[in-house]
């Protein structure tokens, strides 16, 4: 079968609304589809049709996404479907093609999505790029630390007030860790500090608390729901160092009449895992692949990121969807900048597209998957070298779902 690929219009937004939930079996109330049909109106859509019938459809946020040494533009998949009549037939194939010609005339470097079915992306070149933790805490009795948290008082905020005191702390976490998205006023209501108003989530509305003094410039924050049973659900922390976030968990593990604290996506370089003093009450429940990256084009998006040391190699590349980036290219990298040409010289790495997004925030060591497998190190020493330029001093880290 030949499915038609063209832009989704906005009068089809709701058509493409229904595919959606008929795809993930799902059924939203009126709160949530009215905000879905607001997102759509926001993205690029792309739609498979069948003759008249929209059989298959995806959406694309224009984001930008902090990467070593700055941010980047990336399209932002969302809402994958395809209807179940014509599964296997090539729609996703068409849209994803659909998708790469758009990202090339956006400017856009790079594509990132949230994984329904991991089996599914690989074979379009996305590969795991951030993983995330999931931590529960034990808060029957107060948590014991190995450092002292930072003394200075803690506060509730409105959430109708808090992104001017909060935003800074976010944007600081954006610079140290790639892997995170740039939020406007409109994200931050919409995405971090909404209410649930058809009560989908198991808690009440969101909580901000603050680890400074009023005026002057906040320490930490934390946005975290009390479910009825006793739950603290964290829904997102950044503190600017060990003792302030030893506060802030600190304040969480108190709140009366819980018994849990449960944070659903940590880094995985969180330091509660290492100040903790009884890890029997502070354990990992999940680890999980987050992000999951594409480098639509391969050469600006090295050139773009920086680079912690000197690396010279030859790297043999596959990518069957999109054919300019596949080839040997000769990568010179290092603190001052990078060039990515191509060249005839043997190569010195041979590795899938997938593979090198996996590596690009400096997330999954290069010599993980040449154990592994994955990749193939066809001079000694290669990888090590690659992985001491592609190095961060953070983990890459995404904790939101878009």
């Amino acid at each position: 079968m030949t499915t038609d690929i063209r832009d989704l219009p906005e009068a089809q937004v709701d058509r493409a609304l229904d595919l959606a939930c008929l795809a993930f079996h799902e059924k939203t109330g009126d709160a949530a589809r009215k905000r879905h049909r607001e997102t759509l109106l926001d993205c690029d859509r792309v739609g498979a049709y069948d003759g008249d019938d929209l059989v298959g459809f995806t959406a694309a946020h224009r984001l930008r996404l902090s990467v070593p040494g700055g941010e980047l533009p990336a399209a932002g998949l969302d809402f994958v479907s395809v209807a179940p009549t014509h599964r296997r037939r090539g729609a996703l194939t068409g849209m994803m093609g659909g998708l790469w010609r758009r990202c090339a005339a956006a400017g856009q470097l790079l594509a990132c999505l949230w994984a329904s079915e991991d089996a599914i992306y690989g074979r379009f070149g996305f590969g795991t790029a951030t993983e995330a933790y999931t931590v529960e805490i034990d808060s029957t009795r107060p948590l014991d630390l190995r450092i002292a948290p930072d003394g200075r008082p803690l506060r509730l905020l409105d959430p109708k007030d808090a992104v001017p005191v909060i935003g800074p702390l976010y944007e600081a976490g954006r610079a140290r860790r790639g892997g995170r998205l740039a939020r406007d006023e409109a994200w931050w209501r919409r995405s971090v500090l909404a209410d649930d108003e058809d009560g989908d989530s198991d808690g009440g509305p969101p909580c901000v608390v603050v680890l400074g003094e009023k005026g002057a410039p906040a320490a930490g924050y934390a946005v975290y729901q009390v479910a009825d049973k006793g739950t603290v659900n964290v829904q997102e922390m950044e503190a600017a160092d060990a003792s302030a976030a030893a506060a802030l968990w600190s304040y969480l593990a108190s709140i009366d009449l819980t018994r849990k604290v449960r944070a659903w996506a940590v880094p995985a370089d969180d330091p509660l895992l290492l100040f903790a003093a009884d890890r029997d009450r502070v354990r990992v429940t999940g680890q999980w692949p987050a992000l999951w990256l594409r480098l639509v084009d391969v050469a600006a998006a090295l050139t773009a990121r920086s680079w912690a040391a000197p690396a010279d190699v030859v790297l043999d590349v596959r990518d069957r969807a999109l054919p300019a980036n596949a080839g040997r290219f000769r990568l010179v990298a290092g603190p001052s900048g990078a060039a990515y040409e191509p060249t005839g010289a043997p190569a010195d790495l041979a590795l899938d597209v997938r593979e090198l997004a996996a590596c690009y925030l400096g997330g999954t060591r290069l010599r993980r998957l040449v154990r592994a497998g994955l990749a193939e190190e066809r001079t000694p020493g290669a990888a090590r070298l690659l992985d001491a330029a592609l190095e961060t001093e953070y983990l890459p880290f995404t904790g939101e779902d878009y």
